[in-house]
């Protein structure tokens, strides 16, 4: 992503990531949530490139080995374990997201309880708010109150409340609360939230549209996927994945940095660590995608 968009990624996945936004004290699950401007486009035009350029060093990072033969491979070691590998990655009729969802279901399989827990979670909000109804009913434990820019109906452990910018639909231990373009959608499991421009859809495992930027965030009591994206017609995507609890091969956060002209190719550097923290590593593995593409 481009300067400002890096930083207000970086801000977004430190506040969730970072600082421990899952997990509070007593058992307690707490979810700190923030969000950017979704229409930052990156600062520039991205380049066209043929073959990667792989430094021996970026960073904490050092190149393992030499580039492979048709340049399109390198990989590097980081901290604590850490790997890197950087991808150049050609459309050949696919969209960016069909081949970043390849991308994102082989780092899955890296960090496998991560992954089952976050698919969950969307399963069982979208289930749980697609049954929920916006009528509600009438009776003697109802209230019903209307007024210029509010509206409440409330009956039982059922509630709707639509304010200037904020809606929300309570279901007993099912809630959604929308506020202006950004989503959260919870049960007595965890949350799933989205942010997008223009957007009224769940969260889903797919990034936001290509010409869209936005945060896609699912949660599940200790693993948490962020995806963000900025807007524009170039692609400039960051996606992780982490989990309080190590993979059998000790990870606890895989992810990936991609950029690139709409049509590709694609650079795109994957990140496996043995520690939740984004930072260093994933600012080491952005900055060789912008020492390619730009940014």
């Amino acid at each position: 992503m481009g300067d400002n968009t890096g930083m207000k990624t970086s801000l977004i996945l430190a506040t969730l990531l970072g600082a421990g936004a899952l997990g509070g004290c007593d058992g307690e699950r707490v979810v700190r949530i923030s969000t950017s401007n979704s229409e930052d486009t990156g600062s520039g035009v991205l380049k066209v490139v043929d073959t990667l350029q792989c430094p021996d060093t970026q960073g904490g990072l050092t190149r393992k080995g030499a580039v492979s033969p048709d340049g399109t491979i390198c990989t590097y070691g980081g901290p604590k374990g850490a790997e890197i590998t950087l991808h150049l990655v050609k459309l050949d009729g696919m969209t960016a997201e069909q081949a970043l969802k390849a991308f994102e279901e082989r780092l899955g399989r890296d960090l496998p309880e991560a992954a089952d827990k976050v698919r969950a979670q969307e399963t069982s909000t979208q289930e749980a708010m697609s049954g929920s109804s916006s009528e509600m009913a009438t009776g003697s434990d109802a209230a019903h109150i209307s007024a210029p820019g509010m509206h409440i109906d409330a009956k039982d452990d059922q509630a709707s409340v639509r304010l200037p910018g904020l809606r929300v639909e309570a279901d007993g231990d099912r809630a959604s609360v929308r506020i202006a373009g950004f989503q959260i959608r919870a049960d007595d499991h965890g949350a799933a939230a989205q942010s997008s421009t223009g957007s009224s859809a769940p969260a889903t495992p797919t990034p936001p549209p290509t010409n869209q930027g936005g945060v896609t965030i699912n949660a599940r009591d200790d693993a948490t996927e962020v995806r963000t994206r900025a807007g524009g017609e170039a692609v400039r995507m960051t996606y992780v994945l982490t989990n309080n609890q190590a993979s059998a091969a000790g990870w606890r956060m895989v992810g990936y940095e991609a950029r690139g002209p709409a049509g590709g190719p694609l650079v795109v550097a994957t990140v496996r660590a043995k520690s939740e923290r984004v930072d260093p590593v994933f600012r080491d593995a952005k900055r060789l995608v912008s020492l390619n593409v730009g940014d």
